[in-house]
């Protein structure tokens, strides 16, 4: 078992740091659709293997010189997004205990993960045609990144895609741009929400192999995946986005319906 979940970690990581999507938004509903662990534990797990990878890409990749941040743009929209983490997390621990039960949660991360997946997906196959904005209000920037951050907190993601629509939408950034400006605002958020799991004392039950195991997946993802961005066309990463988006798609169906 160690095994599987180590290469879910390590390619989502990859695939995560390629496109700017985190990873989370693959191991989540992965991890959910294998039956692993419970959600919450699920959720902890896909959190930090998020972290461990979005701090190495994005250290490799400003190295590199493959990201550029629009540091204007993108830490006010970081500090959002690590406000809306703490936010997020705060929000799924109230749903966790207005349920009680781990399936209903489940089934309602799973369904706002396809309504959020499919606007994705639409968005990005019919982008040529949409006329984009350049937000450079740091009070805007702020509100943005908190509801990505609320987002991606209580979902367990990290970021996703929808870090990416709102980065091309809003700011009119060229997919490489937007993938690493997407995995440091991921940072952030994954940082401040760790953080405040860690100081409230909300740390589910888990496996600590398990951690380590996905940590280690997340490092060595991040650094194979930042790697890869520089050489990858953005052509490329279009097409490797839009083909993961379905199939994510695909299995958040299987979870909601699973989970409900």
């Amino acid at each position: 078992m160690e095994v599987l979940i180590f290469f879910i970690s390590f390619l989502s990581s990859v695939v995560g740091a390629v496109c700017g999507i985190g990873g989370g938004v693959i191991i989540k509903p992965v991890l959910d659709a294998a039956n692993i662990m419970g959600v919450a534990g699920i959720s902890f797990l896909s959190g930090c293997t998020v972290l461990s990878m979005s701090v190495v890409s994005v250290f490799r990749q400003m190295r590199q010189g493959s990201g550029k941040i629009d540091w204007k743009t993108s830490t006010p929209l970081a500090v959002g997004a690590a406000v809306g983490g703490v936010v997020g997390k705060s929000g799924f621990q109230y749903v966790m205990g207005f349920f009680g039960d781990q399936n209903r949660v489940g089934a309602i991360q799973a369904l706002v993960l396809i309504v959020l997946t499919v606007g994705t997906l639409v968005y990005t196959l019919c982008s040529d045609r949409i006329h984009t904005l350049q937000v450079r209000n740091a009070a805007a920037c702020l509100g943005i990144g908190l509801v990505l951050g609320v987002l991606s907190s209580f979902l367990g993601i990290g970021g996703g895609p929808i870090n990416l629509v709102v980065l091309y939408y809003f700011f009119s950034m060229s997919v490489k741009t937007a993938a690493v400006n997407s995995l440091y605002m991921i940072m952030f958020s994954q940082a401040a929400s760790l953080l405040h799991t860690l100081a409230g004392r909300n740390i589910p039950e888990v496996s600590g192999v398990y951690l380590g195991v996905m940590v280690i997946g997340g490092v060595l993802g991040g650094l194979l995946g930042s790697k890869a961005h520089r050489i990858v066309s953005e052509r490329a990463e279009k097409i490797l986005f839009v083909m993961l988006m379905i199939v994510i798609v695909g299995i958040n169906v299987y979870n909601f319906v699973k989970f409900s």
